[in-house]
């Protein structure tokens, strides 16, 4: 007779930290390399224009399709001025100064040795949209890489009218090697059109510091059933299967424990996974648009501590009554 599986006991809750404020301000204050998870679900491109908070890198060599790096000039505006660190250890100053207070710095060049800035005139000239949410979105990805642990991952929740111009631009802000995967949320909710095939997906694009020590557990990871559970063991459709990336999952539905009534909440079964993968107990977990707080509902549950972002004062009152354990700072979390 087999011995009785062990039960292991739940972690204690980790701790939450909810910032209310611009999030590009906020986590500013944070030291480098200081979470092993950021999971980033930015609002949706929908032709708004945003105040743009712009970070360049000027080729000061020609290109040549060879080397893996290449020497460029990193700048910013003052008010991004922070920003100009935020490639973290993938950017090595060196060399004298140019006489315009601008130092050499060797850049991890990605997306087979074109120039991250040709990119972004590539695609400017084809979609402007896209280059005003990327304007927003670009400052805001610097500051996640450096505040990313060696051996840490970063999400990037999308729609499917930004995910493509994101990855190539990604690619060559961080380096093509550094792409780990593109994860497809499939759900089947809401209305159908009819003059084409209904788009009832999102994407998470998946990026780590470094690709010889990130931390990826899949033995951690909530199992899914088999869809032919017949053509495999009675053992092994009792366990079920380690998800694949594409991941098929409701939305929050309009009745249950979950739904906090705030329009972007993201189900925490899809936080679940990515926290249980992703991270160890203790480790710190980081949500730039936190909206309802499912990021650190989820985190604080599995034993990781969390600090949550967000500027609008409607999704600081949900996670305030969501994770009443939560603490409120304006300081950088200890």
């Amino acid at each position: 007779m087999a011995a009785p599986r062990a039960v292991s006991e739940a972690p204690p809750p980790g701790r939450v930290w909810i910032h209310e404020g611009d999030n590009l301000e906020v986590v500013r204050g944070f030291p480098d390399a200081s979470f092993t998870l950021i999971y980033l679900d930015p609002p949706f491109n929908t032709g708004r224009v945003r105040e743009r908070s712009v970070e360049t890198a000027r080729s000061r060599h020609p290109v040549t399709p060879a080397p893996s790096t290449e020497t460029v000039s990193l700048h910013g505006t003052a008010e991004n001025a922070g920003a100009t660190q935020a490639l973290g250890r993938e950017v090595e100053a060196h060399g004298p100064d140019d006489g315009g207070g601008r130092g050499d710095a060797v850049v991890r060049r990605g997306f087979h040795g074109r120039e991250y800035e040709r990119l972004k005139g590539d695609l400017r000239a084809y979609d402007d949209r896209f280059d005003d949410y990327w304007g927003f979105l670009e400052p805001r990805l610097a500051e996640a890489w450096r505040l990313l642990a060696d051996d840490g991952t970063l999400y990037l929740h999308l729609d499917y009218r930004e995910a493509h111009y994101a990855k190539v631009l990604m690619d060559a802000l961080f380096g093509r090697e550094r792409f780990l995967n593109e994860i497809v949320w499939a759900y089947d909710y809401g209305a159908k059109s009819r003059r084409r095939w209904p788009t009832k997906h999102d994407t998470i694009l998946v990026y780590v510091k470094d690709p010889a020590r990130y931390w990826f557990d899949s033995e951690a990871v909530d199992r899914e059933p088999y869809m032919a559970p017949g053509l495999v063991t009675p053992e092994k459709a009792e366990r079920g299967k380690l998800p694949t990336d594409v991941w098929w999952h409701t939305i929050v539905p309009t009745t249950g424990r979950e739904k906090t009534g705030y329009p972007t909440q993201k189900p925490e079964g899809i936080l679940r996974r990515i926290v249980q993968a992703s991270t160890r107990p203790g480790d710190r977990v980081l949500d730039f648009f936190a909206g309802s707080g499912t990021t650190g509902a989820v985190a604080s549950a599995l034993g990781r501590d969390a600090v949550l972002v967000d500027v609008n004062p409607a999704a600081i009152a949900v996670m305030r009554a969501r994770i009443p354990h939560g603490t409120e700072a304006r300081e950088e979390a200890d």
